[in-house]
């Protein structure tokens, strides 16, 4: 998934004095956000939560590359790239999960990372898998 490919707009009143805001929805339809709601929408049905995850590693050419570059100070492109892909297979994995479940949205997402061997880690996405409506 490469991000977001168009805006919808939710007309919000209250607190957000009837102005228009505007929330990214991804090509699958699925609201995918780091809030605790979608402003304008209520939830309908609550499934839980639910998380993608994937472990990476570099091969040892660009591990030694990026050893040396430690030396010298700089970013290390290799991982920020390694990162950026896995993130998003993470944050696709979790999303699918969701669409099983029926879900139209998921809430409040958060990532966090480990290292669970030498020169691999780990990255998980989980939120809370919801259907919202106007």
């Amino acid at each position: 998934m490469d991000g977001p490919t168009a805006e919808v707009a939710f007309v919000v009143d209250g607190d957000f004095d009837g102005q228009d805001f505007f929330l990214p929805r991804y090509p699958s339809g699925m609201i995918l956000t780091n809030i605790e709601s979608v402003p304008g929408s209520e939830i309908l049905e609550h499934y839980g939560l639910v998380q993608g995850s994937t472990i990476r590693a570099k091969h040892i050419g660009k591990d030694f590359l990026a050893g040396l570059k430690n030396i010298v100070g700089g970013e290390l492109h290799s991982y920020t790239e390694l990162l950026q892909e896995s993130r998003s297979e993470a944050l696709n994995r979790m999303e699918a999960q969701a669409e099983e479940l029926g879900a139209n949205a998921v809430l409040n997402i958060r990532f966090a990372t480990s290292s669970v061997a030498s020169g691999a880690s780990e990255i998980l996405c989980y939120g809370t898998a919801v259907r919202v409506g106007r």
